[in-house]
This record gives structure tokens, C-alpha cells and sequence, in this order.
């Protein structure tokens, strides 16, 4: 496959041209990638209205993923999920409200700000069992029974799926309600860039998601903030028309080259045989997790490419344990009280997998009691999201936080789940998460 946005800024690299143009480190190696590193010189194209290289590019993307249109993103699934959401909110029907998205509680953060920007109400579905901040299981009845008891159905129903846990919802049993009922359905893929790409495809866009969007930078070969925006072949064809103008809205007008040359270098990648290469990495995780289990750790193993040691089961404060191997030379993606993550891809070397057997100690006994990230109750709302994030605000000591109403949905990156929504006063299970995540400081709304 062609890689027409690297291919140009190489040629552009070997001219050695007078860089009288942005950025203003005119090419010269301060980390060293600068050479590569170009602005919307002539011939580069326009992420927001391609024409030439990044329209071929983007096109290969589209082969690829199999979808009706694939946009590419510079600023991580953070552009793409408000673009999402707002390509839903434009084109919603007659009989469905304009302000209202119905949405699993366990959204990431950048859905309330999308929210927030446009000035949207968020109808939370919670899971009918205990569920922690992480994750939040939607079966497909329980949405049929929310969307089924509603007087005016809602613009679009949006999901997180995988999870930070690794939780995959049933999107197929998911999209089939959403029909029933004629709801867009929208997918916060973020860490699934790569499902398409298994032996047997299990991305939303080939399980029925009306659009979906990937951070391709989690899971494939792709600098950090590279992501995708899919359109399916069965969505409203005025999604793809309206894509870009959506993306626009919520990205920046100076796009990195270097995000886009790797997302383009990807395409290739891809087209070459990744899917054996991701045959292997499960082999080699699954041999990972059986000898963990030997070891004595209980895991959860749902998501292909990610393992979870869940160590509140084992008495162990997962926090504590990512801090034990940061000191055995191993940084996890994410870690609480009562989880850690372990992410792994195709670029994982074999002696990643050999260094990890060896960090992990045999467990002999059980630990201690370990609290749990329970997520709290639904609170009160008092103001719309909106209100709440464009209000004048202060920051309170959490403990000194209670009743008062949440500004901005803060906490930590990962897992960038609010524990408080925007405009909901706070309870006190909301102030015992907090702390457990390690917040002392809430910026709430200053009456």
C-alpha cells in the first residue's frame, strides 16, 4: 500500500529548501524528528479539505477499516468523539430531541466537554449490577427497556467499548436496539483500533456502530494523538459529507505532519500482514497470563491484547503493586486500588513478556482488605453540564466538598472517567472515590 503523506515530506526532507515557512525550528534536530516535521506548504494538502496526498492517504485508511469514510485525527479520539457526537446532533430526525444523548455512565471525559460545547443533557445509563468507575456493562435489554420508556427517544446512544478493564460490550446485540428504535448508535473505540484487524474482526463499524472512533496511537504504530473517526456503510451518508466540517470544530489549525505521516505509515503496516503479527502477541499473552496464574494472581482476560491483574481480589493495592514494578524496570498503563493494566501490541518485544513472568513475585497469602472503586450513586443534577463547566468556579478540599455542585470533571488520565459530573452535587461516595484515586482538590461551582 502507498504512503503518498510520508512519501511527499521525504522528498520535501532530501531538497534541503530554504524554510522560510512555519514551524519555527526551520528543520534543524533539536529531538531529532524536526526534518520531517512541515506546515500547509504547497502540495502538503489540508487536513480539513483534502485534496491531494491526504485525501489518498485517508482513502487507504477507508480500504482498510472497510467503512464508508475514515477521517484521520491529529488530536487523539478526544477530536473524534466531539465530532462524533455533533455530526449525531446535526442530523438527528424530527421525533428525536436535539439535546438529549443517552450514554453509558463510564464515558471519558472528553464526551462531557463535547457535551459542554454544545450545550448538550446527558441521560446516564448505569449497569444493573455494582460497577466500578471503569467499567459500566450496558446488556442490550436494559437499553431496550431505557429507549423503550422514553417519551422522545434521544439524537444517538454512546458507549465506551473496550472499557479501561478490557470489557467489551455486545455492540452487535447493542446495535440491533439502536435500529429497532432508529438511534444512531456511537462508539468510543478507543482502544480498539486494532480489533478490525483480528482474526476474526470484532471492531464496532463490523458489528453494527453507526460511527466510532479509534485512538490508533493505544494500539498501533501511530504517535500519540493519531486517531481515526469511522463512518459505516450503514450510517446517513450526510455523516461522511459533514465529517470533516465536524473535526474542524473541535481540532486545531495546525495539524502535526509527523501524526499524519504515521498515521499514513500505518496504512502500509497493516496492509502487510498485521494480523498474523497480532495472532502471535495473543499466543504470547495468553502463555503471559497462565504463568501470572501460577504464580497465584487473578486475572481478567477479555479485551485480546490487554491483561488485568485484579488485586483487590488478592489483597493487593494495585497502586502499589504498578509502584513495585516501576522499580523492577516496568511501567503499566493504569493502576488503582483494586486493578492494574497491562497493555500489550505486536511491537512488544519477546523479552517484554520474559521481564514481566520474572517482576511479578508468587504470591503465598492473601494481603489486605483492599476498598473498592465502586462507582458512586447517580447525584443530583442542579445544572446542566453546560452551566456547571462555564460557571465561575473555586477549588475546596475534597473533604470539605460535600453538597457542593461539581464544575469540572476532575480526575486523573488515565482512566479520565469523572467520578462527579458536571452540575451534580456531590455525595459523599463521591468523596471517598475521590480520595481513593488520590484527588485533595475539587473545583466546584462558586455560589
Amino acid at each position: 500500500m502507498d504512503t503518498p503523506i510520508y512519501d511527499f515530506v521525504k522528498e520535501y526532507q532530501k531538497k534541503r529548501a530554504v524554510r522560510l515557512h512555519m514551524p519555527g525550528h526551520k528543520g534543524s534536530p533539536f529531538l531529532g524528528c524536526e526534518s520531517f516535521d512541515i506546515t500547509e506548504i504547497k502540495g502538503a494538502d489540508d487536513l480539513y479539505h483534502p485534496q491531494g496526498i491526504i485525501k489518498q492517504s485517508e482513502e487507504n485508511a477507508t480500504q482498510l477499516f472497510g467503512s464508508r469514510r475514515t477521517f484521520y485525527s491529529t488530536g487523539g479520539s478526544s477530536q473524534c468523539i466531539g465530532a462524533m457526537v455533533y455530526l449525531a446532533m446535526l442530523h438527528s430526525k424530527k421525533e428525536q430531541d436535539r439535546k438529549i444523548i443517552l450514554a453509558a455512565r463510564n464515558a471519558h471525559k472528553a464526551f462531557l466537554h463535547a457535551c459542554a460545547l454544545l450545550d448538550l443533557n446527558v441521560q446516564w445509563v448505569y449497569p444493573e449490577q455494582e460497577a466500578t468507575l471503569c467499567a459500566c456493562p450496558i446488556l442490550p435489554q436494559q437499553l431496550d427497556e431505557v429507549l423503550g420508556s422514553m417519551e422522545v427517544l434521544p439524537f444517538a446512544f454512546y458507549i465506551t467499548s473496550p472499557d479501561y478493564l478490557g470489557g467489551m460490550a455486545d455492540i452487535m446485540g447493542l446495535s440491533e436496539v439502536c435500529k429497532k428504535y432508529g438511534v444512531p448508535f456511537l462508539v468510543d473505540n478507543a482502544h480498539g483500533a486494532y480489533l478490525r484487524f483480528l482474526e476474526k474482526s470484532l471492531h464496532p463499524l463490523d458489528l453494527g456502530a453507526d460511527m466510532c472512533c479509534d485512538s490508533a496511537h493505544k494500539t498501533l504504530p501511530v504517535l500519540t494523538g493519531g486517531a481515526y473517526l469511522h463512518i459505516s456503510k450503514g450510517a446517513m451518508a450526510s455523516f461522511e459529507r459533514d465529517g470533516k466540517n465536524a473535526l474542524s470544530l473541535f481540532g486545531s489549525t495546525s495539524p502535526s505532519y509527523l501524526i499524519l505521516q504515521s498515521l499514513d505509515l500505518c496504512n502500509r503496516t497493516l496492509a502487510e500482514g498485521y494480523a498474523e503479527k497480532i495472532l502471535l502477541c495473543e499466543k504470547k499473552i495468553a502463555q503471559l497470563a497462565l504463568k501470572l496464574q501460577q504464580k497465584g494472581y487473578a486475572l481478567q482476560h477479555i479485551e485480546p491484547l490487554k491483561l488485568v491483574i485484579q488485586s483487590g481480589k488478592m489483597g493487593i493495592m494495585g497502586d502499589e503493586l504498578a509502584e513495585d514494578l516501576r522499580g523492577r524496570g516496568i511501567e503499566v498503563e493504569f493502576a488503582d486500588a483494586d486493578h492494574l493494566v497491562l497493555m500489550f501490541t505486536p511491537e512488544n518485544m519477546a523479552s517484554d513478556f520474559e521481564i514481566a513472568v520474572d517482576a511479578f513475585p508468587p504470591l503465598t497469602s492473601q494481603g489486605i482488605e483492599v476498598p473498592k472503586t465502586v462507582l458512586p450513586s447517580r447525584g443530583e443534577r442542579v445544572m446542566t453540564i453546560r452551566q456547571a463547566m462555564f460557571a465561575k468556579r473555586c477549588s475546596v478540599l475534597t473533604q470539605q466538598s460535600l453538597g457542593r455542585i461539581c464544575a469540572t470533571p476532575v480526575v486523573s488520565c488515565p482512566p479520565a472517567i469523572p467520578i462527579a459530573i458536571s452540575g451534580e452535587r456531590i455525595t459523599q461516595g463521591m468523596i471517598d472515590l475521590f480520595l481513593l484515586y488520590g484527588i485533595e482538590e475539587i473545583d466546584v461551582v462558586d455560589e
